[in-house]
C-alpha cells in the first residue's frame, strides 16, 4: 500500500508539472516577440514595407540633391573669384590705356612745335638765301611734298585697315534675364547663395562687356593717332633733311 501511494503520488506530481507548463505557455502565446512582431508587420502589411522603401529612396535622393547643391555652390565661389580677377587685370587695363593716350598727346604736341619751328627755319633760311643771292631749287621743294603725300596714302591705308577691324556690338545684344536663375527645390541656404552668386557673376559679366567696348574704342583712336605722329615724324624728317641741305649749300658760297 505504501509503495502505490507512492506511485500515484509521483504520477499526480507529473500531471500537474505539465499543467503548469502548459498554462504558462498559453499565457506566453498573446505576447509574441520583438523580431516576431517586425516580421508579421512586414509580411502581413504590404504597404507598410511599401513606404519605408519609398522613404529611403526620398532620403537618397534628397542627400544626392544636397550634394549637387554644394557642389554647384563651390562652383559658383570660383567664377566669382575668376570674375573679380578679371575685373581686376580690366580696370589696370584701362588705366594703363590711359597712361599711353597721355604719352601719345606729348608726342604729338610735341612734333606739332617741331614742324612749326621747321617752318620758321626754312622761312629764315629762304630769306638768307635771297639775301645772299642764292637761287632755291623748287625741285627738292616737290621732291618732300611726293615724300608726303606717300606717306600719308600709306597711313590712310593703315586706317582702313584699323577701322575694318571687328567691333564688339552690345546694344540689342544683352539679354535681360526675368525671374530667379535657380529653381528653388530644398529652399535652404545652400540656394539662397546660388541665387545670390549668380546674380553677381551676371552683374559682373555686364561690366567686363562694358570695359571691354571702352578698351576697343580706346585702342582705335590710339591706333589712328599713332599714324598721325607716324605722318608728323616724317614731314619732320624731311623738313630737317632739307634745311640741312641748303645750310650746306650757302655755307658752301659763302
Amino acid at each position: 500500500m505504501g509503495r502505490r501511494g507512492s506511485f500515484l503520488d509521483e504520477a499526480w506530481g507529473e500531471q500537474r508539472r505539465e499543467e503548469r507548463q502548459q498554462s504558462r505557455k498559453r499565457r506566453r502565446w498573446p505576447f509574441p516577440s520583438k523580431g516576431t512582431l517586425s516580421l508579421c508587420a512586414l509580411q502581413g502589411d504590404p504597404s507598410m514595407a511599401a513606404s519605408r522603401v519609398a522613404g529611403s529612396e526620398s532620403e537618397d535622393l534628397e542627400q544626392r540633391i544636397h550634394h549637387i547643391n554644394n557642389e554647384s555652390l563651390e562652383s559658383t565661389r570660383r567664377m566669382l573669384q575668376l570674375v573679380d580677377e578679371s575685373k581686376d587685370a580690366g580696370i589696370r587695363t584701362l588705366v594703363m590705356l590711359d597712361d599711353q593716350g597721355e604719352q601719345l598727346d606729348r608726342i604729338e604736341d610735341g612734333l606739332d612745335q617741331i614742324i612749326q619751328d621747321m617752318k620758321e627755319a626754312e622761312k629764315n633760311l629762304s630769306d638768307m638765301a635771297k639775301c645772299c643771292g642764292l637761287f632755291v631749287c623748287p625741285c627738292a621743294k616737290l621732291k618732300n611734298m611726293k615724300a608726303m603725300e606717300a606717306s600719308k596714302a600709306a597711313s590712310g591705308n593703315a586706317q582702313d585697315v584699323v577701322a575694318q577691324q571687328p567691333i564688339m556690338m552690345t546694344a540689342g545684344t544683352q539679354m535681360m534675364m526675368s525671374g530667379p536663375f535657380i529653381q528653388r527645390i530644398m529652399k535652404d541656404d545652400v540656394e539662397e547663395e546660388l541665387e545670390q552668386n549668380l546674380t553677381q557673376v551676371d552683374s559682373m559679366l555686364s561690366n567686363l562687356r562694358s570695359m571691354a567696348v571702352d578698351m576697343s574704342n580706346e585702342i582705335d583712336v590710339q591706333s589712328k593717332q599713332v599714324e598721325n605722329i607716324k605722318e608728323k615724324a616724317i614731314a619732320n624728317v624731311i623738313s630737317i633733311n632739307e634745311a640741312n641741305n641748303q645750310t650746306t649749300k650757302m655755307l658752301k658760297k659763302a
